[in-house]
């Protein structure tokens, strides 16, 4: 009778070291996809860039602040000469670099009665970092931004409002835990939990799989970053008393709206602090573009076009360098900059603007 509890024991522990290994595995595993997708660095694409010449009458200051780690992150204030009654501070997006791709939007509110922060987050662009690390980190870089402009003596002391997308509207919402004294946000396309990015943008790839990765990474991001990926979107809007506007296409197949403004709405809908505008077919990276405006269509009509004159395989390995120098070239001759600078909702921001306004009286 003893034999046999012990043989039971012995495969009892047996089969709990088997379980216990297969989820460290998996944990690791999850812990590695992590990695590779966010703890990376990103540079704007150079023929792409936006360019402060493009903006009539718009003026940059160039500034260098630290985050948690001493990185040093690369900061812009535009203005552009008129009477200032507010600061907007732009969190962007993940991918494709910093700051840059919403100079645009910086533009907008520059001449429209605000100085506009913006800043390359860590690992991005002019901003110093081998790796973002992880989602969370976004919001630390903000948390510090914003301390910096309420600090520097340069920057004016005037109501602070923020403008996120994305991985950016994300930001500015679980920011608002630590600064209640922000007076608006206007978050765009954005997410309510850090882990939300990995598992809205994994699903296409792993599809149900994810939901199996999605506690580990929140594990993972909460014992890296602590109370920065504890801290929701939602936590932050409890935390305020600033006004919430919340735009989402329900089209997104970056960023899910069920992850964003579905959610928001249930819990929110009334609550006169927030308002909320529903797309359903800007999808992700337009959701604030002008629908009408057809440049961005056109150039990838013709640049398509284009690729069909080739007279080697673009998609080839060994051709990797040589259709990056041609693409790049095509791109810097054939880009109207005007029109690729210029393609903003304009009655889509006349309502941000009317947002901000009434949020600072």
């Amino acid at each position: 009778m003893k034999k046999k509890r012990s043989k039971k024991k012995i495969v009892l522990l047996t089969l709990l070291i088997v379980i216990l290994l297969i989820i460290a595995g998996w944990w690791a595993f999850c812990v590695k996809m992590y990695n590779e997708n966010f703890d990376v660095s990103s540079k704007s694409y150079e023929p792409l860039m936006l360019r402060v010449e493009d903006f009539e009458g718009l003026e940059c200051t160039e500034y260098s602040f630290p985050s948690d780690k001493g990185q040093k992150l690369a900061g812009y204030l535009y203005s552009s000469g008129e009477e200032q009654h507010g600061i907007v501070i732009i969190s962007h997006g993940f991918g494709g670099g910093g700051h840059n791709s919403y100079m645009d939007v910086a533009d907008y509110f520059a001449k429209n009665g605000y100085y506009v922060f913006a800043y390359d987050a860590t690992a991005m662009d002019k901003s110093e970092g081998e790796g973002l690390g992880g989602v969370p980190q976004g919001v630390i870089d903000l948390d510090h931004a914003i301390s910096f402009v309420e600090s520097e003596s340069d920057i004016p002391d005037l109501p602070i409002v923020l403008f996120g997308h994305s991985w950016g509207g994300y930001c500015v919402s679980a920011v608002l835990n630590y600064h209640p004294e922000v007076k608006a946000v206007i978050e765009c396309s954005g997410f309510n939990c850090s882990s939300d990015m990995f598992e809205s943008g994994g699903k296409s790839q792993a599809g149900s799989v994810i939901y199996t990765m999605t506690p580990f990474i929140r594990i993972h991001e909460y014992f890296k970053y602590g109370k920065y990926a504890k801290n929701t979107a939602m936590d932050g809007f409890d935390a305020t008393d600033a006004n919430i506007m919340i735009v989402h296409s329900a089209d997104d197949d970056v960023i899910g709206i069920e992850y964003g403004l579905d959610k928001y709405y249930e819990k929110y809908k009334d609550n006169s602090r927030f308002k909320f505008i529903r797309f359903e077919d800007r999808g992700h990276n337009e959701v604030f573009n002008d629908p009408n405006n057809t440049y961005k269509d056109d150039f990838d009509v013709k640049f398509d076009s284009w690729l069909e004159t080739l007279d080697y395989d673009y998609k080839a390995e060994e051709n990797k360098e040589r259709f990056s120098e041609d693409k790049a070239d095509y791109i810097t001759e054939n880009l109207d900059h005007e029109k690729w600078s210029h393609r903003l909702d304009e009655e889509l921001f006349a309502e941000f603007l009317e947002f901000y306004e009434q949020s600072i009286r």
